[in-house]
């Protein structure tokens, strides 16, 4: 089979399409034919080992696929850690998920990692309440596209979405933003707080880290919540107890890995999501599909945030 291998760490190059033996699932897996493949921000982390979880050599890069069943025939949507950059993937059968009829592959793909993740920084991480002001940063991306539609049926008041671009900020308001203004640091808190009609925000979900989360933090009202899903930028950030305590503020973290060690965070929110979809609720933005051959081009690209929404492989090509 075609897949993509990672042999040794580094730049976009090391990601080299080559023929692979088709993976034989152990027990309790199963055999999925990919027809689309996910891409994601932890797959540029992995590729470099800099990621949350150390890497192992040789690789194949890929947390989800969409496919079909070898076994049963059905098509499905599945997680399955690494090998998804692949005409063939295994993955565990209890992260291997049935796609509702009418629905698509690239969007049952985008509700997968990027969905649940969207899912969990309201209802987690978050927690937010009725009425808060949410502030959705990089909100033409894959989470920040449904983060931006879900607010409101999550019970948020005033979505306040970044992007980098006029044409990513008007796609915020068309997803259903109340406002969408430049997410770079410079000038950042006082933007955001402006664009909440002059108040401190309540909750940012941020996944930058750096300058970005720092003028995020000192945008928060007191008991207002910050969560840290990613660190785009590649700078850690540090702070001090005694500032949380001055400022009643809060951090939170969130990683996905953790949901999987429990299925009921899965299971019930990707129902919720199919289930939005299905009832036009919620609309999944589905960017470029890129060739399997072309992945590391795909990996680029979002790395430089040239991209909207989902970005796919397809390993038929």
């Amino acid at each position: 089979m075609r897949a993509v291998q990672i042999r040794e760490f580094g730049g976009p190059e090391v990601l080299r399409l080559v023929d692979l033996d088709v993976p034989v699932p152990a027990e309790h897996e199963v055999l999925v034919r990919v027809t689309r493949s996910g891409v994601n921000f932890a797959d540029t982390h992995q590729r470099t080992d800099t990621y949350l979880a150390r890497q192992t050599l040789p690789m194949v890069p890929g947390g989800e696929v969409a496919g079909v069943r070898e076994d049963t025939g059905e098509r499905v949507v599945a997680l399955t850690g690494t090998g998804g950059y692949a005409e063939y993937a295994v993955a565990p059968g209890s992260l291997c998920f049935p796609i509702p009829d009418g629905v698509d592959d690239g969007t049952a793909l985008a509700l997968l990692i990027q969905g649940l993740t969207a899912w969990h920084l309201y209802r987690t991480a978050g927690r937010v309440g009725p009425g808060e002001a949410v502030v959705v940063h990089s909100a033409a991306g894959g989470v920040g596209s449904l983060a931006v539609q879900l607010g409101r049926c999550m019970g948020a008041g005033r979505v306040i979405a970044t992007a980098s671009t006029e044409d990513k900020r008007a796609l915020a308001l068309e997803l259903g933003a109340d406002v969408a203004v430049d997410g770079s640091p410079d000038g950042l808190a006082e933007r955001l707080v402006e664009a909440n009609l002059g108040e401190p925000v309540d909750v940012v979900f941020d996944m930058a880290g750096g300058a970005v989360f720092d003028a995020s933090f000192a945008a928060l009202a007191p008991f207002g919540r910050i969560v840290a899903y990613g660190i785009a930028s590649r700078e850690q950030n540090e702070l001090r107890t005694g500032k949380l305590m001055r400022t009643s503020r809060t951090v939170a973290g969130f990683w996905f890995t953790h949901c999987l060690e429990r299925p009921t965070m899965i299971d019930d929110a990707l129902a919720d999501l199919f289930a939005r979809v299905e009832a036009g609720e919620l609309r999944a933005v589905v960017g470029a599909t890129y060739a399997l051959s072309e992945a590391a081009r795909a990996q680029v690209d979002l790395q430089e945030r040239r991209t909207t929404g989902k970005l796919l492989l397809d390993p038929s090509r």
